[in-house]
This record gives structure tokens, sequence and C-alpha cells, in this order.
């Protein structure tokens, strides 16, 4: 369970520097929370949830973590636009018993995002491989 206020380094930017969260609201299986020092105009949210299908040995769970900001177009310097970045992971849960695969299958994700090859240094900045992809368009 996360605590209500997220500022022991949790959040980092692509600078590696913290970015503070403070609960907002929780709705059933969804708890949002909003950056500390955010502009009312310019929302920057964090929002996790969680979605159950099935019953039995066809039970999935679709579990979310969502990172939306709201910046001003770079281009006209005056249009809203929202920034988004999110990670999924669909377990099936009614079939396995122990969570390991599921651990296997987020860590290869997120280190293809946040590594190069045989590095063991997280990359904040964006130059993992995966984040170059998602950053660039590229395959």
């Amino acid at each position: 369970m996360l605590s209500n206020t997220l500022n022991t380094n949790e959040i980092k930017n692509a600078a590696g520097t913290e970015v503070e969260f403070t609960h907002r609201d929780a709705v059933g299986r969804v708890r949002t929370f909003q950056m500390i020092s955010e502009l009312p105009a310019f929302p920057h949210r964090l929002t996790i949830r969680h979605d159950e299908v099935g019953s039995g040995l066809r039970l999935v769970r679709r579990s979310l973590v969502r990172f939306d900001k709201t910046i001003i177009s770079t281009v006209d310097n005056i249009t809203p636009v929202v920034v988004s970045a999110y990670q999924n992971l669909i377990i099936p849960v009614g079939a396995i018993i122990a969570q390991t695969e599921a651990a296997n299958v987020l860590a290869e994700c997120m280190s293809f995002c946040a590594s190069l090859g045989a590095s063991t240094t997280i990359l904040y900045d964006g130059t993992g491989n995966g984040a170059a992809a998602l950053l660039n368009g590229t395959l």
C-alpha cells in the first residue's frame, strides 16, 4: 500500500530529480495522486487502477500505472496538451499460484525501457532501448 505522500524518491523525472505527489482521491480500485506543486490549470497526475474480469481459471487482473501531465504546446505557446505514459500488467490470477512469471515479465519490460544492453544502471533520461523507441517512434 502506498503512503498518501510520495516524496521520498519514489518518482523521478528524466533528470533523476524527485517529483513529489500527494493523494487526491480513491474510488473503488482506482487511486489518484497529484503533483504537490502542480498549478490548477496544469494537472500532473498519477493514477493506479486494478480491474478483474472473468472467474475461476479465467480470472484476469488488469493493473495500470499511468502518468498524465498537462503542458503548453511548444509550437503555438498557447494550446494546453497532455503527455501520458503508462504501464499495464495483465495477470491470469485465476490460473497461477505465484507471481513469479508476472514479476519476470514486468522486470523485462522495465529493464528494456530503463537500460542499455548489459547495463545495470537505471536510465531516467529516456535513453534506454525501449524508452528511446517510445520517444522517437522507432522500431
